[in-house]
């Protein structure tokens, strides 16, 4: 009875009534106090690469004017997850993307994937493959396929018709989508089976190249072609692919690539318009490609940011329901991923992708922790992969719609971008659209002051790339590097050529090329039908190329997005010294200077160290030195060509005019730095006597370091 009672009494509520409840500025009085007289405004607020200022604290007074914030999951302009609340269960598309160069290795791989966890078949085309050339002549990574026989060595082992597809086709989806439609029709394969993306981005295209080889006309009649196919045939394939990621390979902000994507399609609905096209047909067949960044929440806040831009956009041109919520297909970024150190990709890679996962994503990619490096091996697609299915199946993400939705932080940060994205979309919108901004020179300027900016940052060390420009990796192991198959390959492939041109019926292809050329401007996608014809009459991707330019040139010319990696500068300053020291067996020495005893030099010694490491350059260390004469005799002893004073700001008034002056007398070709920031009271006295320069947390470690290259000789 007793516990019977103990059991039913009344559990006393738990509230937080005890605890105040402090003011903003009760919380600044705090953190100023824990700064210890650092300055609050530089120290609590971050610039980002977007031109937004974090704050250092968020409260409910920065969402009280945020409307939508407590709207129902899909409703308004869907923010709230990519799925309605019946059917947010429903996860990405695992899109891991395959790259050998052979098709049938490449379809093999595609099936492990499949077998291994992942959901989608995504083939990532050569250079080749999507510039209408039937051989590759350079080594840039993807698979090669030239003639309906290669697609049917990739298919052999991954079957279309049960797993979506992603294909990004380049400048013209249309040939790639002819060789999968000639497939069908060989295979009995029902074209309404078909599902995912096969698209095409002449403007992207542009962009990356800078020219094209037919006039943009063209390509988007072609692009109205593919559209009135898969509307004609109920296809579930989206064939128009808004490569957002271009624009993030080139360094472009976040802000700068969702606001050149959008400009992108509504340039695309627009050309589909005036070619008859409804703009909500358009939008069903569109998806965006998104590069993921490594600001975890400024990724958050730009998708969930795209989704609601796009949803006004779409709007605007008269979309409703279905087809003006966005499509999107991420990929961790191959911007951020590092040479050096490479298994801290892997790090880099899950927090991007747990990005998207939170904001919401329809299909994604891991790239491999080696991409930067070589083909990726069995194990970096394991792990790349398992990255993608521990989030699905681990991470409970179909418990909630939107699990950043109600923070503070993302929620305000999400309009901020909606705001900084629109206000650049509309400045592009200004110049006459994307096309013209790029004539301009407008997109690339825009682009290159933040790659310049992000290049300034990595290289002063404000922002940090472990294992580049921090905490180098000295025992490192390269990884290996299979030798190239290209010479191989293109032999092959050339006789491969030679052999389906030996074959083919020269009058049936013939027929076929006509007709693909005289349904330019025909309903219902019927030059996409035309186009599998000729392939099923053997016909090669120059054949249906040619075909396709004769429509005319384009004279189109931009100045080239190039493609950069964030860490490329570090790496090819430490690729210098290990040329040189595998050539010559000589290398920068740099002598620790140690003054004092271990706790008071130990410091920044180990910040010198770390310093010129980044360099691979050889650290000389030692315990400390007692006195200056033996510190300067040690220095001119060791054959070294920098010497590095190393002590406290309190020791060097009485420590560093001594010791520069001896060690330049002693060895005047030797360059002495000291370590820290100099009092200003004291810097020229330190230069007099014979200091070259400071390293300190705010140095130019790139510039320091590449300087003592020269001088060694290293370039």
């Amino acid at each position: 009875m007793e516990k019977d009672q103990q059991k039913s009494a009344p559990i006393t509520p738990v509230t937080f009534d005890e605890f105040k409840v402090p003011t903003y500025e009760e919380w600044k009085q705090a953190a100023e106090v824990a700064l210890k007289g650092a300055p609050f405004d530089k120290k609590m607020f971050t610039k980002t690469f977007e031109g937004i200022t974090l704050q250092p604290i968020y409260t409910a007074e920065n969402v009280a004017d945020l409307k939508d914030c407590h709207a129902f999951p899909g409703a308004q302009d869907f923010l709230r997850g990519v799925k309605s609340a019946p059917q947010h269960d429903r996860l990405w598309e695992i899109a891991q993307g395959v790259d050998a160069r052979c098709p049938r290795q490449a379809g093999e791989l595609a099936a492990e994937e499949l077998k291994r966890g992942a959901t989608a078949i995504h083939p990532v085309l050569d250079y080749s493959s999507t510039h209408g050339m039937d051989v590759p002549a350079c080594e840039r990574r993807g698979v090669s396929i030239c003639a309906l026989e290669h697609l049917e060595k990739f298919f052999a082992a991954a079957d279309p018709s049960e797993h979506e597809l992603h294909i990004a086709a380049g400048a013209s989806a249309l040939p790639m989508l002819g060789m999968i439609a000639a497939w069908c029709e060989k295979h009995g394969v029902a074209l309404s089976s078909l599902k995912g993306c096969v698209g095409a981005d002449p403007v992207g295209s542009l962009a990356r190249d800078g020219s094209l080889s037919r006039s943009l006309d063209s390509l988007y009649d072609e692009m109205a072609q593919t559209l009135l196919w898969a509307e004609n045939h109920q296809c579930a394939l989206r064939t128009i692919l808004i490569r957002g990621s271009i624009y993030a390979n080139a360094g472009a902000s976040a802000v700068q690539e969702t606001a050149c994507a959008l400009a992108d399609a509504v340039a695309v609905i627009r050309a589909m318009s005036e070619r008859g096209i409804a703009p909500d047909a358009t939008a069903r067949h569109l998806r965006f490609e998104v590069g993921l960044g490594a600001n975890f929440f400024m990724e958050i806040a730009r998708l969930r940011a795209l989704r609601v831009l796009w949803a006004h956009v779409a709007r605007a041109f008269g979309c409703e329901g279905e087809s003006a919520k966005v499509n999107v297909f991420a990929e961790t970024s191959p911007f951020t991923a590092t040479v050096y150190d490479p298994y801290v990709n892997i790090l880099r890679t899950s927090t991007q992708a747990f990005s998207a996962a939170v904001a919401g994503v329809d299909a994604m990619n891991v790239n491999c922790f080696d991409w930067a490096v070589r083909p990726a091996t069995e194990q970096a697609r394991r792990i790349a992969r398992n990255q993608q299915i521990m989030m699905q199946t681990e991470f409970n993400f179909d418990a909630a719609v939107d699990p950043a939705g109600g923070s503070w932080y993302v929620e305000t940060l999400t309009r901020q971008v909606e705001d900084r994205v629109w206000e650049l979309f509309q400045k592009i919108e200004s110049e006459g659209g994307l096309v013209k901004a790029l004539q301009s020179g407008l997109i690339q300027n825009e682009i290159g002051a933040v790659l310049a900016d992000r290049f300034k940052k990595l290289a002063t060390r404000a922002e940090r790339a472990v294992g580049n420009n921090m905490y180098a990796n000295m025992a490192e192991t390269p990884l290996d590097v299979p030798a190239s198959d290209l010479a191989e390959f293109k032999a092959a492939r050339e006789a491969k050529v030679a052999e389906i041109k030996e074959r083919r019926c020269p009058d049936c292809l013939a027929k076929a090329l006509k007709d693909v050329a005289e349904s330019a401007k025909c309903g219902k996608g019927g030059q996409v039908v035309h186009a599998a014809e000729a392939f099923a009459a053997e016909a090669l991707l120059s054949d249906l190329w040619k075909t396709l330019d004769a429509a005319g040139p384009c004279e189109l010319k931009v100045a080239p997005l190039e493609l950069h990696r964030w860490t490329e500068q570090y790496e090819a300053l430490r690729k210098r010294t290990e040329d040189y020291a595998a050539t010559t067996g000589g290398n920068v020495k740099v002598f620790l200077a140690n003054m004092g005893p271990i706790p008071q030099h130990k410091p920044r010694a180990d910040f010198s160290t770390g310093f010129f490491e980044v360099a691979r350059f050889e650290v000389l260390k030692n315990d400390g030195f007692e006195t200056v004469e033996l510190a300067a005799e040690a220095a001119a002893k060791s054959g070294a060509d920098a010497a590095v004073i190393c002590s406290t700001d309190a020791t060097y008034p009485e420590l560093v005019p001594p010791l520069a002056k001896l060690i330049k007398e002693k060895r005047p070709d030797m360059t002495v730095f000291l370590a820290g920031a100099p009092a200003p009271e004291f810097k020229q006295s330190y230069l007099d006597a014979g200091v070259d320069d400071f390293i300190h947390v705010k140095a130019n470690c790139l510039q320091v370091l590449t300087a003592m290259q020269k001088k060694k000789g290293m370039c």
